[in-house]
């Protein structure tokens, strides 16, 4: 077996992580170490010291749900008197909202709703674009389109998906991904279908044109190997993409979290911010085809956030304007954009503004003075 040094000194050469390197990663306490590897790594593919982000927010606009995870504080059941669907109106007020303050993305996300028809989704797409044509519509998670599908009277997943794109879905988000891998999701979302399912969906998104990101989420009681699985699928399905061609650059981002345990039904121990770090330093090193790596400070908090601009992230992820589906296990890190220059020019980076394709808007030089508050309540 490999030592971490000489795994290290592998990707740093050049050569590709396989399974036994990648497992023997997670089995180490060398997380500095391991931490170095991927910072170099990092600048090699980005080698001006920019670190990125987008004005954002989330429109969750229902929590009606029949996937029922055990790890999810945010969904009702079907006929619950908490459920909801969002009004278009109050979805179209969110988005003038979001214009209004710079945002130019929007990751609309809800629940697998069993009532609602195919055409919902389509019609409301549509409704956004006519209203707001230069907002990004960064939507809906695979569960989602399956459910999609499921009450689509008869369209394959690949229709479903080029519907959808013309109607105005943009980007495809990675939630659901959790684990990839269908020992853990048995445990913990068996009726949200198998790894290979969520990976067919964003695969289907990369053929028809749209870019995609991957999450991952540690904590579930899944082992090292299934977490070394886990990116490997994901580097698998990007060589897939880029050797099928396509028009879509497939995953542009990779954007791990920890498991947030508060008000759900799955009681475990939260990860420490140690197995944050060597989680997301592992998959710098080993997605080599996967250009960005995403923080996750709405789960970690910014300290940590911070912290992981040194372990392979080049992205600050989203300013998170509105959030319900974590904050609800949990998490409540909130921080507007005055925050996210400071946090990122303390870890000694230039702060820029991307659009959702990471092409950057903006760059704010020190002393640009733009302090105001972009960060909305409920």
């Amino acid at each position: 077996m490999s030592t971490v040094d000489q795994i290290l000194d592998k990707a740093l050469r050049g050569e590709r992580l396989n399974l036994e390197d990648s497992v023997t990663l997670f089995e180490s306490e060398q997380i500095e170490k391991i931490g170095h590897a991927a910072n170099i790594m990092m600048e090699r593919k980005h080698p001006d010291p920019i670190t990125t982000f987008v004005i954002g927010r989330n429109v969750n606009y229902t929590n009606i749900c029949d996937t029922y995870c055990t790890f999810c504080a945010f969904y009702r059941r079907p006929g619950h008197a908490e459920g909801y669907v969002l009004p278009d109106e109050v979805i179209f007020q969110k988005i003038k909202e979001t214009e209004v303050v710079g945002g130019t993305e929007i990751l609309m996300q809800g629940g697998t709703h069993p009532d609602l028809p195919f055409s919902y989704y389509t019609d409301l797409l549509r409704g956004i674009k006519r209203r707001f044509p230069n907002i990004t519509m960064h939507s809906f998670s695979p569960a989602e389109i399956r459910k999609m599908q499921e009450v689509s009277e008869g369209l394959s997943l690949e229709e479903v998906v080029r519907e959808l794109h013309a109607a105005g879905l943009d980007s495809l988000p990675g939630g659901g991904a959790e684990i990839l891998d269908d020992r853990i999701r048995k445990k913990i979302s068996r009726h949200k279908g198998t790894w290979r399912e969520w990976m067919d969906v964003m695969q289907t998104a990369h053929k028809v044109g749209m870019n995609t990101t991957a999450t991952m989420v540690i904590g579930f009681g899944e082992s090292m190997e299934e977490r070394a699985l886990h990116m490997l699928r994901i580097r698998d399905a990007q060589d897939e993409c880029i050797a099928g061609g396509y028009d879509s650059k497939g995953f542009l981002a990779f954007i791990p979290f920890t498991f947030q345990p508060d008000n759900t039904s799955l009681k475990r121990e939260r990860e420490t911010p140690e197995a944050y770090l060597k989680t997301v330093a592992i998959g710098r090193l080993v997605l080599d085809n996967v250009p960005n790596l995403q923080s996750s400070w709405v789960t970690m908090g910014p300290e940590v956030g911070k912290l992981s601009l040194r372990y392979g992230c080049n992205d600050f992820g989203s300013t998170m304007m509105e959030e319900n589906v974590v904050s609800s296990a949990g998490a409540v890190h909130k921080v507007n954009i005055a925050s996210i220059l400071q946090l990122i020019r303390e870890a000694g980076k230039i702060p820029a503004q991307r659009n959702t394709r990471y092409d950057i808007l903006k760059v704010f030089e020190e002393g640009t003075g733009i302090e105001r508050d972009f960060v909305m309540q409920n």
